[in-house]
């Protein structure tokens, strides 16, 4: 009895202490590994520095993109970038999208990066006095795969209309700015992003300046669209506004010709008498008031000018060809620039 007890004890021991040094190896093992992945994280593939595009499928799974950053040269070991991913807890945290990477670019680096969705931005300029059509080729020709997504979204009057706009599309509220965008970005995001630009431009004050005048803030935007277009000097922005605002005050026609080439659909450069002659909602030689709508998406300068005009007695000017104009206060004075500077008698 007492023998049996002792081999009992005995065996005890000896399962004990086997388990004992199978944990200890566990242990071993375990520190082993996390002591390799730590000095793996921080070790970069190579020394080459030379960026690349890489690219993260929307719903790729991450060992694939383990896969495609081995095979890339990103990274060495694939396994180990999978369990050290796992281990910081970011293997389900990756974002789609489009990211520059290096060799030179340690796999901790690399992880953080698309966990943190840190993907590569693309610059788009867009011009003062640019239109919904020509920003939708500016954003196409930047590489954006968006052209007709951008000008469907756009013309979307419910869209502009959620976005507060007063008018059936976006025409005069795309600021005229430098932009960053993902490659992948969406037509809707860009629009907004351009929007949110034009409300952080537009001055509390001139919202008062605005209900001063007896405008809308809509109304301002179409008179600076149109002051945009038949600016060449940045300097007689206030002059043109001064012609304009008094035009309106006697209730006279606009008459500005780029008003009337927006409403022509397909125009070819040439604008003729029939053109002035065909009544658009834009055609301001037809039409009291302001057109329509925007006509363009004005900067900064138009804006202001378009609220602060110059202190003129101006109603008539005339393009000298210089991109300049001769300014006058009475329709002799005008058919005699018109002569001078047009028709050079």
């Amino acid at each position: 009895m007492i023998q049996t007890e002792i081999t009992e004890i005995l065996t005890l021991k000896r399962t004990i202490s086997i388990i004992s040094a199978a944990l200890l190896v566990a242990l071993l093992i375990f520190f082993g590994v996390y002591l390799n992945l730590i000095l793996y994280s921080d070790k970069p593939a190579s020394n080459n520095s030379l960026k690349e595009i890489f690219i993260v499928d929307r719903g790729q799974k991450f060992i694939v993109t383990a896969e495609k950053l081995y095979k890339t040269g990103l990274i060495k070991h694939p396994l180990k970038f999978r369990l050290l991913a796992r281990l910081k807890r970011l293997d389900k945290r990756i974002q789609a999208g489009e990211y520059l990477l290096s060799p030179s670019m340690s796999p901790n680096i690399i992880l953080e990066t698309m966990a943190r969705g840190k993907v590569n931005l693309h610059k788009i300029t867009i011009p003062e006095g640019s239109s919904i059509y020509q920003i939708a080729a500016i954003a196409a020709e930047a590489g954006f795969s968006v052209k007709t997504a951008l000008i469907q979204a756009a013309t979307d009057a419910e869209f502009a209309h959620k976005k507060a706009i007063d008018g059936d599309t976006f025409e005069g509220y795309l600021f005229p700015d430098t932009y960053y965008f993902p490659k992948d970005e969406t037509a809707r995001k860009i629009i907004s992003t351009m929007v949110e630009r034009f409300w952080t431009k537009f001055k509390p004050e001139w919202i008062i300046r605005a209900q001063e005048l007896g405008f809308t803030i809509h109304q301002v935007v179409i008179l600076a669209s149109i002051i945009e277009k038949e600016t060449g000097a940045a300097f007689e922005r206030p002059l043109i506004s001064s012609v304009f605002h008094n035009r309106i005050i006697r209730n006279m026609r606009l008459e500005s010709d780029p008003t009337v080439i927006y409403g022509i659909e397909n125009f070819d450069g040439n604008l003729t008498r029939k053109h002035l002659r065909t009544p658009t909602p834009y055609n301001t030689y037809k039409k009291k008031g302001l057109p329509f709508g925007p006509i363009t998406n004005p900067g900064l300068a138009s804006l202001q000018a378009a609220l602060y005009p110059a202190d003129t007695d101006y109603l008539f000017f005339v393009s000298k060809r210089d991109t300049t104009h001769q300014f006058s206060t009475n329709l002799k004075d005008h058919n005699k620039a018109i002569r001078k500077y047009q028709l050079h008698k």
